[in-house]
């Protein structure tokens, strides 16, 4: 099978998967949000321990499931906003387990713990509060007494695999002036451009599907998409470059890993949150 043909079957698996997972009903909606994050720690911790630290992976990953966890259930209004100051235990919790591992070089690991928190268990905490007590467009199975729409989640996604894809086939094809040649030598001002220009456009004409936000805010979501996401791209490639890896798993062919795929998701999603809910 060659190259393209097995991304673009893996591409539409990921595409199913995902969109499907959020759009569906609030559970499965958690529940995808929960594997993407548990798979992008997992990787990034096996990607340190190749590089000679021992990051606490287990302790790291329940702790990023718990806040995730917590996010949603405050989110959906289950519980309140205070229920966050139980994961102060669980950082402590850490801390104290780094004290009886014996490891050569305990802040090394410390620091690589959190950092997968902060990297990854951060960002993806805002998906359930960008979807829950929102209006827009409705998840297929119906979630009576619950306020939930997956519309900025949904769209999003949409957009941020629109603009990948227009920076891939702009770049291959007129691709000449290198954007960040020392940490990414493939990808160009023209990619960069396209995907821009591509995910506006289709920001413009989905809008009014998707809802939740007005049009314009749709539009300042495509271009900050496109802008802060490529920005998340190269930080996972300095990320690889900086411990000697093409990709970070191979549980996707021809895409890598979880982190490969969603590398710009966690710089991203963050910003667009921001913008919605504060001019939203």
């Amino acid at each position: 099978m060659n190259d393209l043909l097995k991304r673009t079957l893996t591409g539409v698996w990921i595409v199913v998967f995902i969109l499907g997972g959020f759009w569906l009903h609030p559970v499965s909606f958690y529940l995808t949000g929960l594997i993407i994050l548990a798979g992008i720690q997992y990787e990034y911790y096996c990607m340190i321990r190749e590089a000679g630290t021992r990051p606490q992976t287990i302790a790291g990953i329940v702790t990023g499931a718990l806040l995730y966890t917590v996010s949603t259930l405050t989110a959906s209004g289950t519980l309140p906003l205070s229920t966050f100051l139980f994961l102060i235990p669980a950082g402590i919790a850490i801390i104290i387990i780094e004290l009886y591992r014996r490891n050569e070089r305990p802040f090394d690991s410390l620091a690589h713990t959190f950092f997968a928190l902060i990297y990854a268990a951060v960002p993806f905490s805002f998906l359930p509060h960008a979807a829950f007590a929102r209006t827009g467009i409705e998840s297929i199975l119906p979630h009576p007494g619950i306020a939930f729409s997956p519309g900025i989640v949904v769209g999003y996604f949409i957009l941020l695999w629109i603009n990948d894809t227009g920076a891939y086939l702009v770049g291959i094809s007129f691709g000449r002036h290198r954007l960040m040649e020392r940490i990414s030598p493939k990808k160009s001002w023209e990619g960069f451009l396209g995907g821009m220009l591509l995910t506006a456009i289709v920001a413009y004409f989905i809008a009014a599907w998707l809802g939740v936000v007005s049009r314009s805010v749709w539009i300042v979501i495509a271009l900050t998409i496109s802008v802060i996401g490529t920005f998340g791209d190269l930080a996972e490639s300095m990320l690889k470059r900086s411990l000697g890896l093409k990709d970070s798993g191979s549980i996707m062919p021809g895409h890598g890993g979880f982190l490969d795929r969603f590398d710009s998701a966690v710089i991203s999603f963050p910003m667009v949150y921001l913008f919605v809910s504060l001019f939203g």
